[in-house]
């Protein structure tokens, strides 16, 4: 998959993802040990991206499960479609009655409906969800766990049973071992403590805000139209938006889109006008938006 882990930095640079040392290393061995990756971090700054670019640089298939408070493991395992099962057994009663018409005795009987078991039981009336999905494809994929700290402790632990084993028991089929052990990464925004057990169970990597260095290189890669210029000052002022006390500072794909805008508006450089009259592209809350007004000067001083 991955000789080293220089391949999979510039893989990834290819797929227009810059990885650091420290992000390529753990994807290396995490490929390499067959170990769930579990990012952490700040809302936007890559961490979803980084499942999405595993799948497309490893030609996996990727499969997501997004994760909320309620969900369980009917909705993120399999549902079984009883009123499926009911209306193929009524529908099939009258070849039931012929099949044990001539039985000598009752247990004669229950052995010839036993062994129909594949009749009513059986993958038609499975309808599986992301984790049996990956633990059923025919073919290696990767498995997103996307925002695990919003599910519930209880979810936590279920997860980190199929995590060990890549295996699950259905009660009507029996167990299903996973044919391929898939890439998994999961993901959170640290809205609650993950338990030692699964961050024991996983390779850790933090990804922070970028660097201006590294958010520089970002918006090349992703608005290669933008004037070296513009690209510099949108940086340096993200970067000082970020440093003050905001409710939700800039993400980094709020920084591309407001970079993207500002090429659509044909700017060359920053001035108060333009940046108050973009300002949502990049600050979300009315009281964020006040505060980066007030330091405005401040933002776009050099």
């Amino acid at each position: 998959m991955f000789e080293s882990v220089e391949e999979v930095q510039q893989r990834f640079r290819d797929a227009r993802y810059i990885a650091s040392r420290r992000i390529s290393t753990v994807v290396f061995l995490a490929a390499r040990m067959g170990r769930p990756v579990l990012v952490e971090g700040p809302a936007g700054v890559g961490k979803t991206e980084l499942a999405k670019t595993l799948s497309d640089v490893t030609s996996r298939g990727l499969i997501r499960l997004q994760c909320y408070e309620g969900l369980d493991e009917g909705k993120a395992l399999y549902e079984w479609k009883y009123a499926k099962q009911l209306l193929y057994t009524q529908l099939l009663r009258e070849r039931i009655g012929e099949l044990i018409a001539d039985a000598p005795s009752l247990p004669e009987a229950v052995s010839r409906i036993a062994g129909q078991d594949d009749a009513f039981f059986s993958y038609r009336f499975l309808s599986p969800r992301p984790l049996l999905q990956a633990i059923r494809a025919d073919d290696p994929v990767v498995l997103l766990v996307d925002e695990i700290d919003k599910a519930e402790p209880e979810f936590e632990a279920f997860l980190l049973e199929v995590l060990s084993d890549f295996q699950v028991s259905i009660p009507e089929l029996g167990t299903v071992k996973a044919k391929h052990v898939p890439l998994v990464v999961l993901t959170s925004n640290n809205a609650r403590e993950l338990s030692d057990g699964l961050k024991r169970r996983c390779l850790h990597l933090f990804i922070d805000f970028p660097t201006p260095a590294d958010e520089l290189e970002i918006i090349r890669l992703k608005v290669p139209e933008i004037p070296e210029r513009l690209a510099r000052a949108v940086v340096a002022a993200v970067q000082k938006i970020r440093a003050l006390e905001l409710r939700k500072p800039p993400s980094v794909s709020e920084s591309i889109d407001w970079a993207r805008s500002l090429v659509i508006l044909n700017a060359r450089e920053l001035d108060p006008t333009l940046v108050e009259s973009t300002l949502t592209l990049l600050v979300k809350y009315e009281k964020d938006i006040e505060r980066v007004r007030g330091a405005l000067e401040k933002v776009l001083a050099e």
